[in-house]
């Protein structure tokens, strides 16, 4: 039986939103392993808006991060609060700014972060139900909130972020960008993409290898 995983998106764009070239190579990943999937994305307004070409915030402008996911996903992306974790096998959050700006407050709490009630509910009873978590780039900060103290996660070598996430009770480990790290007991897989890559090759190395190990859990 074919499995299906929701992807959740943080909206568009690596500056406010999900990082596109992780969301477009995490669907291609899926799709060659034969791994269906379903975009999902929170119905709430960004933290901010960011000017992708000058990097400043744009000030008095606001988006929608589900809005904003359907540029993703071309248009076929549900709200996360209308859809059921009983109908997925697993979930898959690619990075991306949003993750720690809408799907958490990390940008700006750090360590003392919270995660976005309505996309922690979500991604909780997927670890709580035993199925797969996969979480790319900057989105494994929120590892221990999902999946629990002691959890084994990466963020690539980025010292500053992985004391913040030891200090959150994670267990860190340096990653190279093509590998991941896989915390069987918990099921959860994190790959550092873009917190190393230099290349869209090089997030896609990680990516791949990433979702083929959810594929070995899937089985």
């Amino acid at each position: 039986m074919t499995k299906k995983v929701a992807v959740v998106l943080a909206g568009c764009g690596v500056f406010d939103g999900a990082e596109v070239n992780e969301a477009v190579l995490t669907l291609l990943s899926l799709e060659q392993q034969g791994i269906e999937y379903q975009c999902v994305a929170p119905n709430i307004e960004q933290m901010h808006v960011v000017n992708h070409l000058t990097g400043e915030v744009a000030e008095g402008e606001s988006r929608n991060v589900l809005v904003e996911a359907a540029r993703i996903a071309r248009g076929n992306v549900l709200d996360l609060s209308q859809v059921s974790p009983s109908d997925y096998d697993a979930i898959v959050v690619p990075g991306g700014f949003g993750a720690a700006k809408n799907l958490s407050d990390f940008a700006v709490a750090g360590a003392e972060m919270t995660v976005q009630a309505s996309f922690l509910k979500f991604a909780q009873a997927f670890q709580q139900s035993g199925k797969p978590v996969v979480l790319i780039c900057i989105a494994p900060v929120m590892s221990a909130a999902i999946c629990g103290e002691g959890v084994a996660c990466t963020v690539g070598n980025d010292a500053e972020i992985a004391s913040a996430v030891v200090s959150m009770k994670a267990n860190h480990y340096n990653c190279p960008v093509e590998q991941c790290v896989i915390d069987e007991d918990k099921k959860l897989i994190t790959t550092p993409a873009y917190m190393l890559a230099g290349s869209v090759s090089e997030a896609y190395a990680g990516i791949a290898k990433s979702i083929e190990a959810l594929k070995a859990m899937l089985k």
